[in-house]
């Protein structure tokens, strides 16, 4: 993963610079999201400190929202329309990217997985 500070969304069909740009046709996953809320918790329940929220390979990191309750629904961020298609189901290789133990306490709380609608630039806040 690299992080950067913006990235351009391509509608229907990921971002731009991405492994899954036009991975397939209505691709569920063109961009996925990560609560930085349930990173903090990740960290303090596992006690890692070390690692950065970009370990679990998701495209952007979120702060203020309940991920989960985007799923099959349309939403907005900097202009650019989505629409919430799927719990990012956590993976075993997570245990071993981020700690023993991930996998499990990411139950339900693996991020969001969702179609880009429209195109549009989205940037770091900060």
């Amino acid at each position: 993963m690299i992080e950067v500070s913006e990235l351009r969304c391509l509608a229907g069909r990921g971002i731009e610079g991405d492994r899954f740009l036009d991975y397939k046709p209505d691709y569920k996953g063109q961009i996925t999201f990560f609560a930085d809320e349930i990173y903090q918790e990740l960290c303090a329940r596992l006690d890692v400190w070390h690692k950065p929220p970009s370990v679990f390979r998701r495209n952007v990191i979120t702060s203020g929202v309940d991920l989960n309750t985007l799923i099959a629904q349309e939403f907005e961020i900097q202009g650019i329309r989505f629409l919430g298609t799927a719990e990012c189901s956590p993976c075993h290789w997570q245990d071993g990217a981020f700690a023993p133990g991930t996998e499990e306490a990411l139950q339900n709380h693996g991020g969001l997985r969702a179609k880009i609608l429209t195109d549009g630039v989205l940037r770091v806040l900060g």
